[in-house]
Parts: structure tokens; C-alpha cells; sequence
């Protein structure tokens, strides 16, 4: 059991993300990274098209070889996925950025940005997929290759989770999110330099991105996205993934009560 100091605690208050290092065993590490890539070499590459498409300011926006595989829902694909999900030394870590001890899933994903042709990713807030009324939700992040700026690391204006949630402009073009990239230029925000292993895990309030990955390295990545118990969706008309609402810590008093009110005469 690995909970926060009172120093990281303060860091992931003033900033949104944090970095956390050993989570996982060696052992555990390299079964994951095996079936991941295992599950990307069995797929179909032309579905698995996960880039972005819009109107950014990205440098590479129109190049067309630039490209992120990408696959959903990883817990249905091998069991050893859950070894991420079910992991105590992350979800002691949760516990005490979301200030709960009752944690539901959301779902997985996962990224694979090859060498020299990963696309970027523009500043966006998750919020816009899947907001909640409490903005409990946190995504820990995955990283199974060292990240950088020359591999498309993550990127992120620390404390912009203060702000709350800001005017989506990728509504106006389709179901991509993203802020106002010149509001926010990714130039100016910070890379999350990350070792093999270590998870960021930031709100889903805080403006991220990633840049191109021009490397010879790939950068591979699986994230988990997390809420409270207690915590209501809001956007209720929306599909949920295979999984949402399983507990993985604590109780979940909201589900006690609606499972009551169906089975009351």
C-alpha cells in the first residue's frame, strides 16, 4: 500500500497531474507490454485510425502519413491488462488525489505512436467527452516506452484544472475535442518527461496534449480513466464502455440505492 506524501498531495492540488514512479513490478510491466504488443500485431491496422482530424495549428495537421493506432477497452482483450486496473499501488495513489476511498471505472485505451510518423495531439480537457458533476474524474497514464519531446510525450498547462472546463472548439467541427489552440499553443505548455513505467495521473480538467513523434523510438501508451462512487455523469445520453461503473475500491452507495428502488414493492 503506497499512498501520497503531504508533499505530493500539495504538488497534484496546484498542479492537476503527478508522476508516479514504481507503480507496477518489473514482472507485471513486461507481461503488460508483451500482450500489448501482442493485441496491436493481431488487429486490424487500417481501423485502428486514432489520430486527429480538424483544424489546429499544428505543423503536421495535413500530413497524412502521420498516424496514432489506437484500441479501446484492453481489460476485454487479455486478462493482464487488469493488473493496471486492480493495481493497489495506484489505487492507493488515487484515493488520495480524488479525496475518496469509493473509485468506479471508466474505461481504457490505448495509443501507439510510431517512430518518425506519430501524429500530435492538440490541447484538449477530457471534460468534453465525459463531464461530471463533481469533476472527479482523473486518467492514470501509462507510459511502456521512456517519453519525450522527440517521441510526442504528453504536454500540460499545470494548474489549468483551476480554470474548469473552457469553451470547446472542436464542437464546432465534428466529435473531436480541443481548446483554443492559440489560447493555449502547445509551444508553451510543459512536456511530462517519463520514465519506462511511470503513470501520470491528472484531471480530467487539466489542458493536455502530445507533440509528433519524430523519434526513431516509438511511444506507447495505455491509460485508465477513473470517477467517484458518488459522483453523476452528465452527459447521460451518451454510449458507455463495456465495464463503466465497475467498483475497484471502496463501496458505491448510489448504485445500493437504485439496485433498492428496483427490487422495492
Amino acid at each position: 500500500m503506497v499512498h501520497l506524501t503531504e508533499e505530493q498531495k500539495k504538488f497534484y492540488e496546484e498542479n492537476g497531474y503527478i508522476v508516479l514512479k514504481n507503480v507496477l513490478s518489473e514482472e507485471d510491466l513486461c507481461s503488460i507490454t508483451i500482450e500489448y504488443n501482442n493485441l496491436f500485431n493481431r488487429k486490424n491496422q487500417e481501423k485502428m485510425e486514432s489520430s486527429w482530424v480538424g483544424s489546429d495549428h499544428n505543423d503536421r495537421k495535413h500530413d497524412k502519413n502521420f498516424t496514432v493506432k489506437g484500441i479501446h477497452n484492453l481489460q476485454f482483450h487479455h486478462a493482464v491488462f487488469s493488473k493496471f486496473i486492480f493495481n493497489d499501488n495506484l489505487l492507493d495513489a488515487l484515493e488520495d488525489v480524488m479525496n475518496t476511498k469509493n473509485i468506479i471505472f471508466h474505461h481504457t485505451k490505448a495509443h501507439y505512436k510510431p517512430p518518425e510518423k506519430g501524429a500530435a495531439y492538440p490541447m484538449h480537457q477530457d471534460y468534453h467527452y465525459f463531464p461530471y458533476e463533481k469533476d472527479s474524474m482523473v486518467a492514470s497514464f501509462l507510459h511502456l516506452d521512456a517519453a519525450d519531446p522527440k517521441n510526442g510525450c504528453l504536454y500540460v498547462y499545470p494548474g489549468s484544472h483551476k480554470l474548469g472546463p473552457q469553451e470547446d472548439v472542436g464542437a464546432k467541427e465534428g466529435n473531436f475535442h480541443f481548446v483554443d489552440q492559440k489560447k493555449f499553443p502547445i509551444l508553451r505548455a510543459k512536456p511530462v518527461i517519463a520514465d519506462r513505467g511511470d503513470v501520470v495521473v491528472f484531471s480530467y480538467l487539466l489542458i493536455h496534449g502530445s507533440t509528433p513523434n519524430y523519434s526513431h523510438r516509438p511511444r506507447r501508451m495505455l491509460l485508465m480513466q477513473t470517477a467517484a462512487a458518488d459522483d453523476r455523469r452528465l452527459s447521460i445520453g451518451q454510449p458507455t464502455q463495456p465495464g463503466y461503473g465497475w467498483l475497484l475500491r471502496g463501496v458505491n452507495l448510489e448504485r445500493d440505492a437504485s439496485i433498492s428502488k428496483r427490487f422495492d414493492a
